[in-house]
């Protein structure tokens, strides 16, 4: 049976049950933060339970290294929605080590995707169409600078309010232990600063 089937399985005897009930919220979040986390799977449970979060709490955008890669990307534009539209006033950057973007480079990347198929001759069209798949597939070396570009990028974004905290952080894959990366001050408004990054 495929893990789609299982799901739906699931998913039919979940809401017969009532097991949504002790998760009802709204779309605003409690705690008015939102996080930036890498898609890796030890995090899916390990990254709340080490935060104190509930549902309803925060909102939780995952990608591949925890990483802002564009400016008008969809990363940079759930971050905005959340801050401009959904009342979010604090944004946590969390990447954790031991994370398969460090070191991550197009060469090989690529050579898997020969693997799975991918015919050479659509890798030169997209080439030859400008689009930079070496920088595009390249990962980072250092986990903790990588948190220190993507904060900055935040912060740095022309429709990223000034009041808006933005802090950067690195969590242990296996113990949860955070390590402070960039401390953002306290959202403006709150008895605290904005970060001094901001100035552009």
């Amino acid at each position: 049976m495929s893990e789609f089937k299982k799901i739906i399985d699931y998913n039919k005897k979940f809401v017969e049950r009532g097991g949504y009930a002790e998760f009802v919220t709204d779309k605003f979040p409690e705690r008015r933060l939102a996080i930036l986390s890498c898609m890796d799977t030890r995090m899916t449970k390990l990254l709340p339970a080490a935060l104190g979060l509930q549902n309803g709490d925060a909102k939780l955008i995952k990608n591949a290294g925890a990483v802002v890669s564009h400016p008008w990307g969809s990363v940079m534009r759930s971050l905005l929605v959340a801050v401009l539209e959904l009342k979010v006033n604090e944004i946590m950057v969390i990447a954790h080590y031991d994370c398969g973007m460090r070191g991550l480079n197009a060469e090989a990347f690529l050579q898997k995707a020969d693997e799975h198929g991918i015919p050479a001759a659509r890798i030169e069209t997209l080439e030859n169409a400008g689009i930079n798949l070496d920088g595009w597939l390249t990962g980072f070396s250092d986990v903790e600078d990588s948190v220190r570009h993507t904060v900055n990028s935040i912060l740095r974004h022309p429709l990223m309010p000034k009041s808006v905290a933005v802090h950067g952080m690195v969590i242990h894959p296996a113990t949860g232990k955070l390590t402070v990366v960039v401390d953002g001050g306290a959202p403006a408004g709150q008895g605290g600063r904005a970060s001094t990054e901001k100035e552009y």
